[in-house]
């Protein structure tokens, strides 16, 4: 496996196109062998075919997938610096983010988000480099209005990622005045209809009460990373200001009010949150 894997970041690391893509796709294959499974029996493949025409690889089931030895090797290389994916494809985003918008630098983007969206659900400790502003900054970069729509709504979707069940890290994106981003993203007439139910969406989730995930503290090994400044920061805007991220839980009345100094009825949302519960929540 870590043949793969140095293969796949040699690959990441080039600033040629085609080696990202093929680096991508060798990372994509590696998560496809470990979390899907094939069907073993020939009633098994019969149906497959039968259902979808082809045999096809089905999710393994999330109990078993635990127990997989070779989910075991991957989660734990994923736990030092030299292994670990996110980071990789972190850096792999701020090469393509540097240049510039264009279709298949745009493909790209999406492909490496959508790869990173997965680790991050695959590993979720990894999660804990967002609570670093300089990889915040970097997906807060991508929502940039001059974004184009397919990389405005993957990386909401990967921001969801990123915050789930981390209280610390939506702090680190509340500090760097992702609220404002989002916002003002929302707002632009020129944001498409598709990358605006994307962040409708991103609003419910952040007005959800607050879970921690149990085990960020222990998994939380990258405290030694760095990257450069990202491209808001280097242009001296002071758009988003850095400060160290806090700890500790908001409750939906607080997000509420932090959020109604963008955008106004939030209220509506919230009722509709409790009302609706579009992810499951009891609000009590």
């Amino acid at each position: 496996m870590e043949n793969l894997l140095s293969l796949s970041f040699d690959y990441l690391s080039s600033f040629d196109g085609v080696k990202i893509r093929k680096g991508l796709r060798q990372l994509e294959g590696l998560l496809a062998q470990i979390c899907l499974s094939r069907a073993t029996t020939a009633a098994e493949r019969r149906r497959s075919m039968a259902i979808d025409g082809v045999a096809k690889s089905r999710p393994k089931d999330l109990a078993s997938l635990s127990e997989d030895p070779a989910f075991r090797e991957f989660f734990k290389l994923q736990e030092g610096f030299e292994w670990n994916v996110a980071i990789r494809l972190i850096s792999c985003l701020e090469r393509l983010l540097g240049k510039g918008s264009n279709g298949q630098n745009d493909l790209l983007l999406v492909s490496t988000l959508d790869l990173l969206r997965g680790v991050l659900l695959i590993h979720p400790p990894s999660r804990s480099l967002f609570a670093r502003e300089i990889y915040m900054n970097l997906l807060l970069d991508l929502l940039d209005p001059s974004s184009c729509p397919a990389v405005q709504s993957s990386a909401v979707l990967t921001l969801v990622t990123a915050l789930l069940e981390q209280p610390s890290i939506t702090r680190c994106f509340e500090n760097l005045d992702g609220l404002l981003t989002v916002t003002s993203l929302f707002k632009n007439r020129g944001t498409s209809r598709e990358v605006k139910l994307k962040l409708v969406e991103f609003l419910y989730f952040y007005l959800m009460p607050e879970i921690p995930y149990a085990g960020r503290d222990a998994a939380n090994s990258h405290g030694g990373l760095h990257r450069s400044p990202s491209k808001a920061s280097r242009l001296g805007s002071g758009g988003r200001e850095r400060r160290d991220c806090e700890e500790g839980t908001r409750t939906t009345n607080e997000k509420q009010s932090l959020l109604g100094r963008y955008l106004n009825n939030v209220e509506d949302l919230v009722e509709d949150l409790k009302e609706t519960a579009p992810f499951g929540t009891s609000f009590g």
